[in-house]
């Protein structure tokens, strides 16, 4: 998790310290922001991460952060803190995408729950992520008849089937099978066919 920085936007220079100082002693690598330009003012920034931002804050505020990380495609967890009295925004910011939000005040424990739990989704995401790439780039390995043969298992098929649908011998069809398995780099038929469902095939 080392590459994952807590980035922490608040206009209240005192609950900022306090949180980068809480934060930083748990064992996170934290960033801290007293307003959401700052944020996206402070030059180059990557996804791995995440965002604790304040809700309410002069200029530019919680809700209109997200719109512009949505904007940018930025995909970067953001869990929002709110005052009790803005329980409204806080489920309006969940719609936007926030991961989380937590009410003021608030146990120390529970943001760092919070952000441990959006730094651990995050980097699942990432995996799935890298996963589907590497599915897809196997599939695009595949000759036409091999992708034929894919088709087939998709939709349940036995060697036999296939092997007459396609004109071809049930041996030469597991041939194809075989092959396909190995790039796919599947162990089984199983394994193969949650692969490609996986990247929506």
């Amino acid at each position: 998790m080392s590459s994952q920085v807590v980035h922490i936007i608040d206009d209240d220079s005192e609950v900022l310290q306090a949180l980068a100082f809480l934060l930083t002693t748990s064992g996170f690598a934290v960033q801290a922001h007293e307003s959401a330009t700052a944020f996206l003012n402070g030059g180059p920034r990557t996804d791995a991460g995440c965002i604790v931002t304040d809700v309410r804050m002069p200029g530019m505020d919680g809700l209109e952060l997200q719109r512009r990380l949505a904007t940018e495609r930025a995909q970067i967890p953001v869990i929002v803190m709110t005052g009790h009295a803005d329980v409204a925004l806080a489920v309006e910011a969940m719609k936007a995408g926030a991961v989380d939000f937590i009410e003021k005040p608030f146990d120390n424990q529970m943001l760092i729950h919070a952000v441990r739990k959006a730094l651990a989704r995050q980097n699942d995401e990432r995996e799935r992520g890298q996963r589907s790439a590497e599915t897809r780039s196997r599939m695009e390995s595949l000759s036409d008849r091999e992708r034929q043969v894919l088709d087939g298992l998709v939709a349940g098929k036995s060697n036999k089937i296939i092997a007459y649908d396609l004109n071809l011998s049930a041996r030469t069809v597991e041939g194809y099978r075989a092959a396909v398995m190995a790039k796919m780099q599947a162990h089984s038929l199983s394994a193969l066919i949650r692969m490609v469902l996986s990247v929506g095939y």
